[in-house]
């Protein structure tokens, strides 16, 4: 029997395999007889029926599936959204959290940093008898009375000096302290204050003496005065126990207010007040009360006459700490001495001090107003008369030290002097305003009488002597070298224009021997009369002194040009311009040496670049145009000779115009 015979179906059992082949099954049929044929067909329908049912049930069964998975979805989405939100929420309030935690520590930082930055002076309320109370003098009303003396002393205190620079300020901040009960924010924050911060506290109190009352005021537990009087003298035991409080706590502070509102120049009594105050800080006080208080002493002593004690004084307070306002003082001392090469080198570090940011110790105004003036007076002394008057203007826009304003007019005038200018100095002293003292009052005097000397105008000049001596604070020390190193020898080089050479000798004669412009006017007296010898020995003398300063240069210079020394002339004009090129001076008087050798080609270009430097001079105008002539350019040289009639100009340049534009010409 093969395999095949073993897996065929019985006979006549009408049944096939599941799956057979449907040919097979057809050929089943046909071999079979019809009832086998029908038993099959209806066994086939009912297996037909169940597979058909099979499928219905998993039918339903994936259709209940699908809507449990879309309503499982559903939720999920749903799940999923409520948990973005919680997630949402919880961050929100983490985050809120986080907020407040951080304000929580910002505000108790700032407390802190507050507490650890508070200098304040705080005043307690001052014990007072009860029946002084009742009245309404309260220990409240006491404490308010002393702030508000200590508010006045120290609006009347002027000092260029920043408050930061202190170790111990309170500058404007003084609080009275209210006694409170009980646990507060504000309680909390004072005893924070007091332990962290440097506070300064005032106590005090008023009580009955057998003789009237006294009022005593402690700062930090130690009594500062005791003063005493009747009830009648309350508002002056006020300002007595005040000022006992800003001098204990404020000291540097103090002796200024004793220089600036008790006028210590001029009164003995405070004077040696001040200086004991601030001879006790150079010993005692930190490296910034010790600076200031050499500069303080210094200009104490330099008001008071020693001058050269006062340069020594600022020099110390250079070397504990350079700051910008001890240089600029140490220059104007210097500048008073006379020390031309002096007050160059000072104003040059000065400058230096400024660029590399060294004026933190200054109030930035006033940092500001001293550097503006230190570039105005060194161009002063190298003769760049222009920005001279740039930095002038510069200043009238700058708030600041007044007196340092006051030196800057002084230097504008004394620039229009130099610039030949004539309608210069009426300008700047219409625009002044009234001078805040006496000082500055009288020096403004004394650069317009300079200005006319650099004009020519002499007889102006002489005029200003009695409005400026009338001017002069008796009192000041600082007048008599004052007038030994610049009135005496203005009024010598006056007397010598007017032909009283003996008079101006006798005068120049005992001026000190280092004072550059004593000097210098002694040379020119020399050349007035016409003594080439002794004028060429002091202008020597005067180039040693001074190296750098060019006025020297072209003064001898214009000396040798008068004696027909056109090459010696030319030669110091040369040296005066190598050290201030923009001095006009000796590029004009360089420029008429050249026309005396008939060198008018040469000569119009030094005019030229004069007319850069002192453009309204009439005298460069002339000769510019007498070169122009020389040179052939007729036209042109009528159009200077007109300018030159615009401005002002000597009897002899008049003269000499007058010539030159006559018709015949």
């Amino acid at each position: 029997m093969t395999d095949d015979d073993k897996e065929a179906p019985a006979p006549g059992t009408g049944a096939a395999p599941a799956g057979s082949d449907p040919a097979v099954v057809a050929l089943a049929l046909g071999g079979a007889s019809r009832d086998e044929a029908d038993a099959f067909l209806r066994r086939q329908s009912g297996f037909l029926d169940e597979q058909s049912m099979a499928v219905r049930a998993q039918t339903e069964v994936l259709r209940l599936q699908a809507h449990e998975l879309k309503h499982e979805l559903k939720l999920r989405h749903w799940s999923l959204r409520v948990h973005h939100i919680g997630d949402v929420m919880k961050l929100a309030f983490e985050f809120a959290v986080a907020v407040i935690v951080l304000a929580i520590v910002a505000a108790i930082g700032g407390a802190v940093w507050n507490a650890a930055h508070d200098d304040a002076l705080v005043i307690e309320t001052f014990s007072v008898p009860p029946d002084m109370a009742a009245k309404g003098v309260t220990g409240e009303v006491v404490a308010s009375k002393i702030q508000d003396r200590l508010f006045a002393m120290q609006a009347e205190t002027n000092s260029t000096r920043a408050a930061s620079s202190y170790a111990n300020n309170w500058d404007n901040d003084i609080k009275v302290q209210v006694p409170d009960t009980g646990v507060s924010i504000g309680e909390i924050n004072k005893y924070l204050h007091e332990w962290l911060g440097r506070q300064t506290h005032i106590k005090g109190e008023i009580y009955r003496t057998a003789s009237g009352i006294a009022v005593t005021a402690r700062t930090g537990g130690i009594a500062s005065g005791t003063f005493t009087g009747s009830e009648a003298d309350l508002d002056a035991l006020f300002d007595d126990a005040a000022r006992s409080v800003f001098r204990s706590t404020q000291p540097y502070r103090y002796a200024l207010y004793l220089r600036t509102a008790r006028g210590f120049l001029f009164n003995p009594k405070y004077f040696a007040e001040t200086n004991a105050i601030l001879n006790d800080l150079v010993h005692t006080g930190g490296v910034e009360d010790r600076a200031w208080s050499y500069d303080a002493i210094g200009m104490g002593k330099v008001f008071g006459g020693d001058l050269y004690g006062g340069v020594e004084m600022l020099r110390r307070a250079i070397a504990t700490r350079p700051t910008l306002d001890a240089y600029t003082d140490l220059a104007n001392t210097e500048q008073t001495l006379q020390h031309d090469e002096d007050v160059l080198t000072i104003r040059k570090e000065a400058e230096a001090l400024t660029v590399r940011g060294g004026n933190s110790d200054m109030k930035p105004s006033a940092a500001l107003a001293d550097s503006l003036f230190n570039k105005q007076h060194l161009a002063l002394v190298l003769g760049d008369n222009l920005a001279v008057l740039d930095y002038g203007r510069q200043m009238e826009l700058t708030p600041g030290n007044d007196h340092v304003r006051a030196l800057s007019i002084d230097d504008d005038l004394r620039a229009c002097g130099a610039l030949h200018d004539s309608a210069c100095p009426r300008q700047i002293r219409d625009s002044v305003p009234p001078a805040s003292n006496p000082l500055d009052a009288s020096s403004l005097h004394w650069s317009v009488r300079l200005a006319d000397v650099l004009l020519g105008h002499f007889k102006e000049a002489a005029d200003e002597v009695p409005v400026a001596m009338n001017m002069f604070p008796r009192g000041a020390g600082i007048v008599a070298e004052g007038n030994r190193r610049w009135e005496t020898p203005v009024s010598a080089l006056v007397r010598a224009e007017f032909g009283d050479v003996r008079g101006a000798h006798a005068l120049i004669d005992r001026t000190p021997a280092d004072c550059a412009m004593c000097i210098r006017f002694r040379d020119r007296i020399d050349a007035i009369e016409r003594n080439w010898t002794g004028a060429g020995y002091w202008f020597a003398h005067a180039v040693a002194m001074a190296p750098s300063i060019p006025f020297t240069y072209a003064d001898w210079g214009a000396m040798l040009l008068a004696k027909g020394d056109l090459d010696g002339a030319i030669e110091k004009f040369r040296e005066a311009n190598l050290k201030g090129p923009h001095f006009a001076d000796p590029l004009e008087m360089w420029g008429e040496a050249l026309m005396l050798k008939n060198r008018s080609d040469l000569a119009l270009a030094k005019l030229e670049e004069a007319n850069q430097y002192a453009p309204n001079w009439g005298r460069l105008h002339l000769k510019w145009g007498e070169a122009l002539f020389y040179a052939g350019r007729e036209d042109d040289a009528r159009k200077q000779f007109v300018v030159a009639g615009r401005l002002d100009l000597s009897a002899t340049d008049k003269a000499s115009l007058a010539k030159w534009t006559a018709p015949h010409v």
